[in-house]
C-alpha cells in the first residue's frame, strides 16, 4: 500500500468530521497564514483554527516568494483578506543548506541549473523579516499595513513574533 493509499483510507474511515463552515472560500477572519511546508508545523492545531477561518500557504521555508505574493495577492484582492501572518520555524531544512550547493546539486543531478531562489537562510529571525519586507513592499497586495512575522519552535510549540 502506498502513502496516498493510506491517506485515502483514512480519509474513507473518518468520514465528515472538519468542524468549520464551507459555504464561502473567503476566510472567515480575513487572515492568510503563510508558514513552511514542515510536517511539524500543524497549523490548524497551532491556533486552533477550524476549516473557513484562514488561508493557509505553505512552501519550504515559509518565506515570501513571487508564488506567494500571487497567492495572496488573490486572497487579499478576490477573497477578502485583510492580515497576513507569517509564521516560519526553528530547525528549517532551508537552514541547512546554501543557495549555491543546493543548486549545484541539482545541476549535477539533471544538467539543469534551477532559475528560482531557494531562499536558503542562516538565522530564521532574519528569513521573517526580509519576508515580512517582502510583503511590505508589494504593490499587488492592497492590505500590507497588518503584516507581523513569527518564529515557532517545533519542540516546545511557542511563538515567538519578530520584531
Amino acid at each position: 500500500m502506498t502513502s496516498i493509499d493510506v491517506l485515502l483510507k483514512r480519509n474513507r474511515e473518518i468520514g465528515d468530521i472538519v468542524p468549520g463552515d464551507r459555504s464561502s472560500p473567503k476566510p472567515s477572519l480575513q487572515v492568510a497564514v503563510l508558514t513552511c511546508m514542515d510536517a511539524r508545523v500543524r497549523v490548524f492545531e497551532i491556533f486552533g483554527l477550524i476549516q473557513g477561518e484562514a488561508h493557509v500557504l505553505r512552501n519550504g521555508g515559509g518565506v515570501v516568494t513571487d508564488d506567494m505574493i500571487r497567492s495572496l495577492a488573490l486572497s487579499q484582492r478576490k477573497l477578502g483578506t485583510r492580515e497576513v501572518m507569517i509564521v516560519q520555524h526553528t530547525e528549517c531544512g532551508l537552514s541547512m543548506v546554501t543557495e549555491d550547493d543546493f543548486k549545484d546539486e541539482l545541476e549535477q543531478a539533471t544538467g539543469l541549473r534551477p532559475t528560482w531562489s531557494v531562499e536558503a537562510f542562516r538565522k530564521v529571525e532574519d528569513s521573517v523579516r526580509v519576508s515580512v519586507e517582502r510583503v511590505r513592499r508589494s504593490d499587488f497586495l492592497p492590505h500590507r499595513d497588518n503584516v507581523r512575522g513569527f518564529v515557532y519552535d517545533v519542540k516546545t510549540g511557542s511563538l515567538t513574533e519578530v520584531a
